[in-house]
């Protein structure tokens, strides 16, 4: 689980958007690039390169 204080300033690393945290899937999710960032052990990984494409009917 990720505190609201990170949350808050977390933004996506390619269009400098909101991030819309998806707990149960254990990842962040840009809605503007539809791709989703990873949530390891903990830590979101947010590198560019590291986004994978939304699934369609996603939030």
């Amino acid at each position: 689980m990720l505190s609201k204080e990170l949350l808050e300033i977390l933004a996506c690393p390619v269009c400098k958007g909101d991030l819309v945290y998806e707990e149960d899937k254990g990842r962040l999710a840009c809605n503007s690039c539809r791709v989703y960032y990873e949530i390891k052990e903990g830590i979101p990984v947010l590198l560019p390169d590291s986004g994978k494409p939304l699934e369609e009917g996603s939030s």
